[in-house]
């Protein structure tokens, strides 16, 4: 892996190594973050490491149109048990997101450092937020980067059942009707999977990010 330094700049993604790590330091300025997501590279490191970026093949992704939402949850969304906002507590959101204990999980990626550059990026209109309220508390929420038509998906949190759940199905028919082409989901997981994920090839989705990169904002 390549160490960066002040210049604004990545090695190009072919250089990462099997499981997708391409370089390492640099900073999480909104400028380099901006140019990473343009580039298909994303940060995903802990506190014990320096900042490490990511470019892997395949690349785990949701078409919004090719959505599976399981049958056990229509009722749920038929009864509308949530309410649904955007971008009104995106620092609530990440920090959940920092916090909530994941299974099989002893720490986050979410550093102290992370939640500052992308609550930034959210100032400056790239970063979005969905806010699942249930009684006036805030239970659950998504947040990502939205550039173009396309959508990188970073993390959710839930504290009720279904909520974060409900919160990315809403999020995902928000996308497609706004007129998003693509999801990044960035690595494969099997709940991802459910959701009809998939993964395709990186050099297929660098042909998306080209695409998507060229639209208008769609959010």
């Amino acid at each position: 892996m390549r160490w960066l330094t002040d210049r604004l700049e990545f090695p190009p993604v072919e250089e990462a190594n099997p499981w997708g790590a391409l370089a390492v330091g640099g900073d999480l300025s909104p400028e380099r973050l901006l140019l990473a997501y343009r580039s298909g590279i994303f940060p995903w490191y802990d506190e014990n490491q320096p900042i490490v970026w990511y470019a892997p093949d395949p690349r785990f992704v949701l078409y919004p149109d090719r959505l599976r939402v399981a049958r056990r949850m229509r009722p749920v969304l038929k009864q509308q048990p949530f309410e649904i906002t955007y971008d009104t507590q995106f620092s609530e959101v990440i920090r959940h997101c920092q916090q909530v204990k994941r299974p099989n999980q002893s720490g986050t990626w979410i550093t102290e450092a992370v939640r500052v550059a992308y609550i930034r990026l959210h100032q400056l209109g790239h970063a979005h937020s969905v806010e699942v309220w249930q009684d006036s508390k805030l239970v659950g929420g998504v947040y990502g980067i939205a550039l173009g038509s396309l959508f990188f998906g970073e993390s959710m949190f839930s504290l009720v059942n279904n909520a974060s759940k409900v919160g990315f199905i809403t999020l995902v028919h928000r996308l497609r009707a706004r007129g998003f082409t693509l999801i990044d989901c960035q690595v494969a997981t099997p709940h991802l999977a459910r959701w009809g994920a998939e993964p395709i090839p990186r050099t297929e989705f660098l042909e998306e990010l080209s695409a998507g990169l060229s639209q208008d904002d769609c959010w």
